[in-house]
C-alpha cells in the first residue's frame, strides 16, 4: 500500500469526523499485514459510517475489502484490506483494549490531510 493510499484513508476518516487517527507500519514487526489503522467514531453508528466510507473510498481506486469483522456489533470494525487492517472503534473500547499498545515498537506513519479553513 502506497503514501497516497494511507493519506486517502486518514483524509476519508477526517472527513466523517473519526478521532484520534493513527497509522501504523508494522512492516518489521508483523507477518500478518504492513500497516495498522485505527481510530474512533463517537457512538456504534458513526463507528459503522466511518467503516462504509473507508471501503467506498478504497473500493473507488480498486482496493477491494478483503473481509469485515463486528459489523453487526458496531462499536468495533475491522476493515481487512491486506496490506492494511484498519480498526475503529467507540472511545470506550479503544481505551479498554490500547490495541497500539502491542504495536509499540511500530514506526508511526505522516500522512497528509487536508483540513478546511
Amino acid at each position: 500500500m502506497n503514501q497516497k493510499t494511507l493519506d486517502l484513508i486518514a483524509q476519508t476518516l477526517f472527513d466523517k469526523k473519526a478521532a484520534n487517527i493513527l497509522v501504523l507500519d508494522v512492516r518489521s514487526i508483523s507477518g500478518m499485514t504492513d500497516y495498522f489503522i485505527v481510530a474512533e467514531g463517537n457512538v456504534a453508528r458513526h463507528v459503522r459510517a466511518l467503516g462504509q466510507a473507508v471501503i467506498d473510498a478504497l473500493e473507488e481506486e480498486g482496493i477491494p475489502l478483503w473481509s469485515i469483522e463486528g459489523k453487526e456489533f458496531g462499536d468495533w470494525e475491522v476493515l481487512d484490506f491486506g496490506d492494511a487492517i484498519i480498526h475503529l472503534f467507540g472511545p470506550e473500547l479503544r481505551e479498554k483494549y490500547q490495541l497500539e499498545s502491542l504495536w509499540r515498537d511500530a514506526t508511526i506513519v505522516n500522512v497528509h490531510i487536508d483540513i478546511p479553513k
